[in-house]
């Protein structure tokens, strides 16, 4: 195993080199190139600033010497090991010298530098992301799986395929509209990670009055418990009614809360809308499921009913700040993500549970529990694995839509405007970066390959 993972870490010095000679060839040929002309141009300079300029980039950056020695003069820059070059830019020893990934054209600031602060941003997205596209489908696609043919399959596999097929900036640009404008429900911020003043908030939510955190505690508590054992408790037919009823009143208030006002049938298509979402959670015999979506109901009633009978002052905190801020960016990554991975989940449980051994584990008279997650599960966690080795490639190739809807200044964002701008260096050291990230994803999926299945050997 680390044979096979040093020899996959020393290929991927290669394929970096390949990805990134693609892209300079590409941007070499695009019409215009990149010459030390075209960073000045339409900026109103004098003759003599502007060819102070051009003599600037092309001293800096090499702008006048073919394209073949151009990427190798960017090679050696960023390679810790290389030629090292005096004042005039003449080779003058070779050595140890330090990684250097340029100057942006775009910002005048080291591309580095930038990097630094954009690309956590973006991994935390991803990162947030991914354990909950799993999760999710995951828990979906082995319910469905096992419950073939009945209303939670159906139901599921009509809402996962519908999800599926919503773009990305479409979804965005909804939620945008429905629940971040001030024309309908202003519930979460437009854009951003935190809000200006978040800076100097406490980072954790501050009340100045303990009674206030004692009534939000309590009855939070009380309604999670209470209506947890309700789930657990009623009949079918009076949870349906109770989470018809409470959809009814949210969806009569959210028509109530609008800026604009709603008209009767706005207002009837909300509490039909809202209550039949509420009557299927009610209904469903999922009961994790049931139990957790009537829970995080009582909850929500809980906080709403707190925070309109508090006295005191709230804040939110830089904590609060950051997650209200997040909710809507991570919807619009996870939602196509969950959605395809619980349709092949259900498909990958469904081929095990029908496979010879998972049957002649019940002819000796194994559980069907044990036979699904002793024996099942962990083979059906193998087309997973396969996905999740593009995921996190398709996910960063997301944040680009979704950072620039949500003006998120992540490394998405920076990509589109590097892109715009022609600033080279930048747009080179993205690509390294990504395809770094990309090939890391491939080299962790292979080692899950042999965690999972113990036929699958390196060695």
């Amino acid at each position: 195993m680390h044979t096979y993972i040093l020899r996959r870490l020393l290929l991927m010095i290669p394929t970096l080199l390949g990805i990134t000679v693609v892209v300079f060839a590409v941007m070499a040929a695009a019409p215009g190139g990149i010459s030390a002309q075209s960073l000045v141009e339409g900026q109103n300079l004098e003759p003599a600033v502007k060819k102070a300029m051009e003599e600037y980039y092309n001293r800096r950056y090499g702008l006048d010497q073919p394209a073949p020695v151009q990427y190798l003069r960017w090679l050696n820059n960023i390679s810790p090991v290389g030629f090292t070059l005096d004042e005039k830019n003449e080779i003058d020893g070779f050595g140890f010298k330090g990684s250097d990934l340029g100057t942006s054209f775009l910002y005048g600031r080291g591309v580095g530098e930038l990097l630094s602060e954009r690309v956590p941003i973006t991994l935390l997205l991803n990162l947030l992301s991914i354990p909950i596209i799993y999760l999710v489908s995951i828990v979906i696609g082995v319910y469905a799986a096992t419950h073939r043919g009945k209303a939670f399959d159906t139901g599921t596999g009509i809402t996962m395929m519908a999800l599926w097929s919503v773009p990305t900036m479409l979804a965005g640009v909804l939620l945008i509209g429905f629940f971040a404008s001030e024309q309908y429900w202003h519930w979460f911020p437009t854009s951003g990670l935190s809000a200006l003043a978040a800076a100097d908030m406490p980072f954790l939510p501050h009340w100045s009055d303990w009674l206030d955190i004692l009534m939000l505690f309590v009855f939070s508590g009380l309604a999670v418990v209470g209506f947890s054992q309700l789930s657990i408790r009623l009949r079918e037919r009076h949870r349906t009614l109770l989470m018809g009823g409470v959809g009814a009143v949210m969806g009569l208030w959210m028509a109530s809360s609008v800026e604009a006002g709603t008209s009767m049938a706005g207002t009837a298509f909300l509490i039909v809308a809202m209550a039949s979402i509420g009557a299927v959670s009610g209904y469903t015999s999922f009961t994790g499921l049931r139990t957790f979506i009537m829970g995080f109901t009582g909850m929500l009633l809980a906080l709403v009913l707190a925070f309109a009978l508090m006295q005191g002052e709230f804040v939110r905190g830089y904590l609060f700040d950051r997650i209200w801020h997040l909710i809507l960016p991570i919807l619009c990554f996870t939602y196509g993500g969950f959605a395809f991975l619980a349709k092949l989940t259900r498909t990958s449980v469904l081929e095990n549970l029908q496979a010879d051994y998972a049957r002649t584990a019940r002819a000796k008279g194994v559980s069907e529990h044990d036979v699904l997650w002793q024996h099942v599960f962990r083979n059906s966690l193998i087309p997973l694995i396969t996905v999740s080795a593009s995921l996190l490639p398709s996910l960063l190739a997301g944040s680009v839509i979704v950072e620039s809807i949500f003006s998120i200044d992540g490394m998405g964002k920076l990509a589109v405007e590097a892109v715009q701008g022609r600033d080279r260096e930048m747009v080179l050291s993205i690509t390294l970066v990504s395809g770094l990230l990309t090939l890391v994803s491939y080299i962790i999926a292979d080692v899950l390959y042999a965690l999972v299945d113990p036929r699958v050997s390196y060695d």
